[in-house]
C-alpha cells in the first residue's frame, strides 16, 4: 500500500525557511524532511481517525528567528475538517513552541484524532499554514499529503442479538391422581364411609375419564398400605398388609364394575406395605402445633430404634395423648396413586389449530406452535395471543417483543420488553433491551444492559463484542467472540491482522455479498490477488452497491490502476 508523505510535505510546506534564506528558501528545500506516519492509509477506529507521524528536520534547515505554523486538513466531498495546528520555532525565538535546531537539525512526534463521517472515505489529506521571520510572512499553498481513510471496521454488523424464551411443551405429559382410605385402629375393612370422601369420587371420575380418551393411557396404579408405629411390629406387619389386600380388591373391583380395562401386564398394579410409617409421624409432627413437639422430634432424630421411639414418645404424656388423636389415625391408611401419560397434540394438529382456532391451544402449546411457523406474522399473533391469555406470563411478552424488533417496530418491541420486565426482572429482558438501546445509538446504555445481563446466552457475548468493535477495542471482542463462526468474528480476526484466517472462517459461513467483499479486503491485505478479484466479482454480483463502495476503498489502493480492477468496476 502506498504510503502519504503526511509530514514530509507538512513540513516541508510549512516549515521551509533555512537560517540563511528565509520562506522561500525554506520552500525550496521542502524535501530534505524526512517522515514516518502511522497508521499509512489513515484509518478510522472506534468512529475516530487518529493521525501519528514522526518528523526528523536535517542540519541547517531551521531558520533560528523562523515560527510556522502549520494546519493539516481533509478535503472531500461536501467539506472540508481541520486537525489541530502545530506551531513551531527556531531556536532564537523567544517563545514557548517546540524549538529545532538550526545546527542539528530536530524531530517531534504530530498527533491528532478527528471524529470520522462517512465523506472522508476518499478525503485526500492537505496542510496549510504560514511561515513568519521577523516582518515577513509567507502563506504557504496547500500541499496533498495522503488519500483516503481504511474503513474496514465500519462492515461490522452492528445489530445486536435478542433471545427469545423457549416453550415447555412436551408431547407425551405424565399426571397422577392421589386418594387415600383411612381405616380404624387395628382393623383393615374398608368402609363405605371412606368411599365417599371426595378424593376418592374424584379418583373414580380420573380412572372413567381416561378409559374413554383415547389420549390419555393408564401406566400404573400403585397402592400403598400403612400402619401406624404404635404397638407391636409383628402386628403392624401383618396390618399394613391386610389393608393392602383389601384396597386392591375394592378398587380392582371398582375398576371392573365400571368397565375399565386394566392391561394384563403384572406391573401395572405395584403392591407396598409399610408396618410403622415412621416418615409419615415426623412429617406430620412438623406439621403440627402438638404440645412438646420439638422434643418429640429431637427423639426422632436420636434414636432410630422403633421401640425406642415408641417408649420414649408414650413417657411424654400429655403430648402423647394429643398423637394418638390427631396424628395417629390419620397414619392408619392406603394411598391409591393413579399414574397415567396424556399425549398432546401432533406437529400438524397443532398447526390446524393454529389456523381455525388459536383459543384451543394453553400456554405451552402456543409458545410451541410460534416455533413451527416461519412467517413473523403468525408468530407474533401466537406470542400475542399467548400473552393474552397468561399475562403475568414474561416469556410470552419478551418473545412479542422479540418478533415485533425482527419486523422492525422497534418501539412497540422496547415497549413489550420493558413491560416484560415489570412483571419479572430476567437477564434475558436486559440483553434484549440492551439490543434496543443499541439500536437508539445509546452505545453506554447498551453496554450496562449487556454486562449485566452476563450469563444469559452467547448472545450477550455477541452483543458486547459489537459494542467493543465499535469501541475500536478488537483484542477485547475477540475475547468475548471466542471461538463463534460469524461475520463480526471474521472481521475481528482480521483487524487482529490475521486475514488468511478470516477467509477461512467467511468460507464457513453462509455466502453473502458483505462476506465475499471482506474476503476480498482480506485476500488484498494478504497479496493474493486471484482470491481478492474472484470474490469481488462476487460481492458486485449479489449487491451492486459495493462496486461503488470498492472504488473508493483504498483497501484496494495499490489495484486502482489494474486494467481488471478497472474492468470489474465498470
Amino acid at each position: 500500500m502506498r504510503r502519504f508523505n503526511i509530514f514530509a510535505s507538512l513540513i516541508a510546506a510549512a516549515l521551509i525557511i533555512v537560517s540563511c534564506g528565509g520562506p522561500q528558501k525554506m520552500a525550496d528545500s521542502a524535501s530534505l524532511v524526512k517522515y514516518n506516519m502511522t497508521p499509512d492509509p489513515l484509518e478510522t477506529h472506534g468512529g475516530k481517525v487518529a493521525v501519528s507521524v514522526d518528523v526528523k528536520y536535517p542540519e541547517k534547515y531551521f531558520h533560528k528567528k523562523a515560527i510556522v505554523t502549520a494546519t493539516p486538513y481533509l478535503s472531500y466531498d461536501g467539506g472540508e475538517t481541520e486537525l489541530k495546528s502545530e506551531t513551531l520555532q527556531g531556536e532564537a525565538v523567544e517563545d514557548n513552541y517546540k524549538v529545532i535546531s538550526f545546527t542539528s537539525g530536530g524531530s517531534f512526534t504530530y498527533a491528532d484524532e478527528i471524529d470520522y463521517v462517512p465523506e472522508m472515505m476518499r478525503a485526500e489529506l492537505f496542510v496549510k499554514g504560514k511561515a513568519v521571520v521577523k516582518t515577513t510572512e509567507v502563506d504557504l499553498p496547500p500541499i496533498k499529503i495522503g488519500d483516503g481513510i481504511v474503513t474496514t471496521p465500519l462492515l461490522a454488523c452492528k445489530t445486536g442479538k435478542t433471545i427469545s424464551f423457549g416453550d415447555n411443551f412436551k408431547r407425551i405429559v405424565p399426571e397422577e391422581f392421589v386418594a387415600d382410605i383411612h381405616y380404624i385402629i387395628n382393623r383393615y375393612d374398608v368402609r363405605n364411609t371412606e368411599l365417599k370422601q371426595d378424593d376418592i369420587k374424584g379418583m373414580k371420575e380420573f380412572i372413567s375419564g381416561a378409559n374413554e380418551n383415547e389420549r390419555i393411557t393408564m401406566k400404573g396404579i400403585e397402592v400403598s398400605a400403612y400402619a401406624s408405629p404404635d404397638g407391636e411390629l409383628d402386628l403392624n406387619t401383618k396390618l399394613s398388609g391386610n389393608r393392602e389386600g383389601s384396597a386392591t380388591r375394592y378398587l380392582k373391583r371398582d375398576l371392573k364394575k365400571s368397565k375399565v380395562e386394566v392391561p394384563e401386564d403384572e406391573n401395572f398394579f405395584n403392591l407396598l406395605t409399610t408396618p410403622e410409617d415412621w416418615d409419615g409421624f415426623k412429617t406430620l409432627m412438623e406439621e403440627s402445633d402438638i404440645q412438646d413437639k420439638d422434643l418429640i422430634l429431637r427423639v426422632l432424630s436420636m434414636h432410630s430404634d422403633p421401640v425406642v421411639r415408641e417408649k420414649e414418645i408414650k413417657n411424654i404424656s400429655e403430648a402423647f395423648e394429643e398423637i394418638k388423636v390427631d396424628i395417629l389415625p390419620q397414619l392408619r391408611r392406603s394411598v391409591f396413586t393413579v399414574n397415567v401419560e396424556k399425549v398432546g397434540w401432533s406437529d400438524e394438529e397443532i398447526k390446524q389449530w393454529v389456523t381455525e382456532n388459536m383459543d384451543t391451544l394453553v400456554l405451552e402449546e402456543l409458545m410451541y406452535a410460534a416455533s413451527l411457523v416461519e412467517d413473523n406474522e403468525t408468530k407474533l399473533a401466537l406470542y400475542e395471543k399467548a400473552w393474552k391469555k397468561y399475562p403475568k406470563c414474561i416469556r410470552a411478552a419478551n418473545n412479542v417483543g422479540v418478533v415485533q424488533l425482527a419486523m422492525g417496530d422497534a418501539e412497540r418491541a422496547k415497549d413489550a420488553f420493558e413491560m416484560a420486565q415489570d412483571i419479572k426482572d430476567h437477564n434475558i429482558l436486559k440483553n434484549n433491551l440492551g439490543v434496543i438501546a443499541l439500536k437508539e445509538g445509546n452505545v453506554e446504555a447498551a453496554e450496562n444492559l449487556f454486562t449485566s445481563a452476563m450469563g444469559a446466552g452467547d448472545e450477550v457475548n455477541y452483543n458486547l463484542a459489537v459494542i467493543k468493535i465499535q469501541q475500536g477495542d478488537y483484542e477485547a471482542a475477540k475475547s468475548y467472540l471466542g471461538a463463534s463462526e460469524n461475520f463480526n468474528n471474521a472481521l475481528v480476526i482480521l483487524l487482529n491482522g490475521q486475514p488468511s484466517h478470516a477467509i477461512e472462517m467467511l468460507r464457513k459461513l453462509d455466502e453473502t455479498a458483505k462476506s465475499n467483499y471482506l474476503i476480498a479486503v482480506a485476500a488484498a491485505r494478504d497479496d493474493d490477488v486471484e482470491i481478492m478479484y474472484n470474490a469481488l466479482r462476487a460481492a458486485i454480483a449479489l449487491k451492486p452497491e459495493f462496486k461503488d463502495h470498492a472504488v473508493k476503498d483504498v483497501e484496494f489502493f495499490k489495484y486502482f490502476e489494474d486494467d481488471l480492477f478497472k474492468e470489474i468496476m465498470q
